[in-house]
């Protein structure tokens, strides 16, 4: 969350210098919030066992996957970077039933105190890597140390989508809208008018 409201924070100071305003942030035309909204929503919700938590989760991502999708498929920037973000972290956590955390990464990061909660109770998201996990490069491994927190290769290029979404929103450039195509029909009729002109 740390990284998250940091890079917002900068992207809006970048969006400022580069002549952007908020304002045109709360015209974003984004496709299926609600889908968003209700894959968030899984990932938090107080579902107790081993089981049913996971599931919830694998669902979650999914959600997340159709909303960054439509988002890509409307053309709305950023949005490719984001959905790109979502899959690396789908496909880790799917892999290893959670998220693998770096035990090296927590300590160099100056998290040491969380290692005994996660390894006693870091919930269905979260583990300890051990010896048994897989593409665990693809987990949070990667230290920020400015805000004393891991991160995964999937959250960092998700949260570049997210910055570029918000600088591009703030200089008004959202969405790259492809131009109708003229029916061949309708382009035909003009070139034999402007012949008769001629």
């Amino acid at each position: 969350m740390r990284l998250i409201i940091s890079s917002l924070a900068l992207a809006v100071v970048v969006g400022y210098l580069a002549g952007g305003r908020l304002a045109p942030l709360a015209q974003l035309e984004i496709r299926w919030p609600y889908v968003a909204l209700a894959g968030l929503g899984l990932q938090v919700a107080p579902v107790p066992g081993p089981t049913l938590p996971l599931v919830l989760l694998l669902v979650s991502f999914v959600l997340l996957v159709a909303f960054a999708a439509a988002n890509v498929k409307a053309r709305v920037v950023g949005f490719p970077l984001i959905l790109i973000g979502i899959v690396l972290n789908f496909a880790v956590i799917a892999v290893n039933q959670g998220m693998p955390v770096s035990r090296e990464a927590l300590i160099a990061s100056g998290q040491a105190e969380t290692l005994s909660l996660l390894a006693r109770d870091g919930g269905v998201k979260h583990h300890l890597a051990g010896p048994d996990d897989r593409l665990l490069f693809l987990g949070d491994v990667i230290v920020i140390r400015p805000v004393s927190m891991v991160a995964s290769v999937g959250d960092l290029i998700a949260y570049a989508g997210v910055l570029w979404l918000v600088l591009m929103g703030m200089v008004g450039k959202v969405a790259q809208v492809q131009p109708r195509p003229i029916p061949v029909g309708v382009t035909s009729e003009a070139i034999r008018s402007l012949q008769h002109v001629r």
